[in-house]
């Protein structure tokens, strides 16, 4: 394995394991990367070379405390260097130790959620004789908290408060609470414009009539804009939205059997003139015979003949001009009636553009899951409320395609589907993330169980029996699950969950992958 490789993989253990690229952090993770693949580096030996020139007393204690780099060698030599009895250095760490528990104690509970849940992490830490590896780990994700902490929120007080990022007590004290009642009064206006805009949507753009479901919502919102933050009314307004395009949908299909009606009476017409056209056909054959048959009684002969054509001529005149006249109204009717049929087709097609259902599957549309990705993640960002992330994908789904076509594909889809309908929770939300690609999103849930729900998923297609025109099709679900705590952003929750996807189908596919 040559060095480059070597250090792809260090790269990508330290974005793993969510450390910073620091030169500690990559040379501990380049060693470790160097021994997995075989490879000795004396860079990485430095520290069995130089423990071995102390006494063995120096030895054992570098074993007991599990010494693996020179940062930690260093210090260890420093602290036997400072040392002066062994008695006073354990009462000097009981001393630190009791500090370090009172200070994490005063953290707990202080006003901010995520240094509380640090801080009741390292109480428990102290309690459980960790090993340096534990504290190292510790030690990261307050690294990860202040190098990540964002206390621009504060910035929204100034409006009605003197702010002081150093005493959040006197801020909150210097609130003015006319001011705040001010812009609570703006706000109620904007939400007020917002509503507005909302309930003029619901309007069918096609349909003339309103639906009483959506002139009583429309009601309810105009005079309680505040209420549009109910997670109830949110599914209302799905509802309702849904029922407007159904409204345009008839609306459409009505209009289209009255253009319906007009074809055929222009059809009737064309074939009324096409019959006299018959009519007149036969009168010129019946005059060809005639004239066939001219004898010498030539003149009378000839005179009836030429008055027949006269009025065959005449009649058929009298038909091209009717004729004429009835294409040209027509061509308008038809023209008027062609650009209706545009106007309705550009709005069915934006109708469609707005829908957020996958119509193979009848799940939400990766668009769809766009948006409930960013409300889970605001809720988050608010509450605190922790959610996972399940990326599935077909094993082999191609195979399936390219041995059975792809309608038997659109079958399997729609099959795996009806698995994730029938076994998610009413407070999931399951998804076409693309092509064989699926989404979960669980609500308050952790990695383990979410891997307990990928699991029964997994299980669930093994099981199964997928059939295609009486033959069965062996289906298989890879599965990678990850939570939001444990990510500083949305997209990095994203993409660890495709990682470990990837990491499942590379492990030889049909299994869950996560953080252990």
């Amino acid at each position: 394995m040559t060095v480059g490789t070597i250090i792809k993989k260090t790269i990508k253990r330290l974005d793993l394991e969510g450390k910073l690229l620091t030169p500690d952090f990559y040379a501990d993770a380049f060693c470790k990367e160097a021994q997995k693949a075989g490879v000795v580096y004396e860079d990485c030996a430095h520290v069995d070379k130089f423990s071995k020139t102390l006494n063995p007393e120096f030895q054992k204690e570098l074993t007991q405390y599990r010494i693996t780099t020179m940062a930690e060698l260093a210090r260890f030599l420093i602290s036997r260097l400072n040392r002066t009895k062994p008695t006073i250095c354990t009462e000097l760490l009981d001393a630190q130790n009791t500090l370090i528990r009172r200070i994490l104690q005063v953290v707990e509970v202080l006003h901010n959620a995520e240094a509380s849940v640090l801080a009741k992490e390292g109480i428990k830490l102290l309690n459980s004789n960790p090993s340096t590896t534990e504290y190292e780990h510790y030690r990261q994700q307050w690294i990860n908290f202040i190098t990540t902490y964002d206390d621009s929120f504060l910035e929204k007080l100034k409006l009605f408060a003197s702010v002081d990022k150093t005493n959040l007590k006197k801020t909150i004290q210097s609130i003015d609470l006319s001011k705040l009642h001010s812009q609570e009064g703006s706000q109620q206006k904007e939400l007020q414009k917002v509503v507005s805009l909302l309930v003029s949507s619901f309007v069918p753009s096609i349909a003339s009539s309103v639906n009483e479901k959506i002139a009583d919502l429309s009601k309810r919102l105009n005079e309680n804009p505040s209420i549009i933050d109910n997670s109830s009314i949110e599914n209302e307004v799905k509802s309702i939205i849904m029922l407007r395009i159904a409204l345009d949908k008839n609306s459409v299909k009505e209009m289209l059997a009255s253009i319906d009606g007009v074809l055929d009476k222009l059809s009737f017409r064309l074939i009324e003139m096409i019959e006299r056209s018959d009519d007149s056909t036969l009168e010129i054959q019946k005059i060809k015979k005639e004239l066939e048959s001219y004898n010498e009684d030539a003149d009378t002969n000839f005179s009836i003949a030429h008055k027949k054509l006269f009025i065959i001529a005449t009649a058929l005149e009298e038909n091209t001009q009717l004729l004429s006249r009835d294409l040209k109204n027509q061509n308008g009717e038809v023209k008027v009636l062609s650009e209706r049929i545009s106007k309705l087709e550009l709005e069915l097609q934006e109708a469609k553009n707005a829908s957020k259902e996958d119509f193979l599957t009848k799940l939400f549309n990766k668009r769809a899951l766009d948006e409930l990705l960013k409300v889970k993640e605001a809720e988050f960002e608010r509450y605190g409320h922790n959610f996972s992330i399940i990326m599935f994908d077909l094993d082999h789904f191609k195979d399936v395609n390219d041995n059975y076509g792809h309608e038997a594909g659109d079958a399997v889809l729609g099959a795996f589907a009806k698995i994730l309908k029938k076994e998610v929770r009413s407070v999931d939300i399951v998804g076409r993330y693309g092509g064989e690609e699926f989404i979960a999103l669980l609500s308050e849930t952790d990695t383990a169980g979410g891997v307990v729900f990928a699991q029964k998923i997994r299980e669930h297609v093994q099981r199964a029996r997928f059939m295609y025109r009486g033959k069965r099709i062996e289906v298989t679900v890879s599965a990678g699950v990850s939570e939001r705590v444990n990510h500083t952003s949305l997209q990095n929750l994203i993409n660890s969950a495709d990682e470990y996807l990837y990491q499942a189908k590379k492990d030889g596919r049909n299994r869950v992958a996560s953080k252990k």
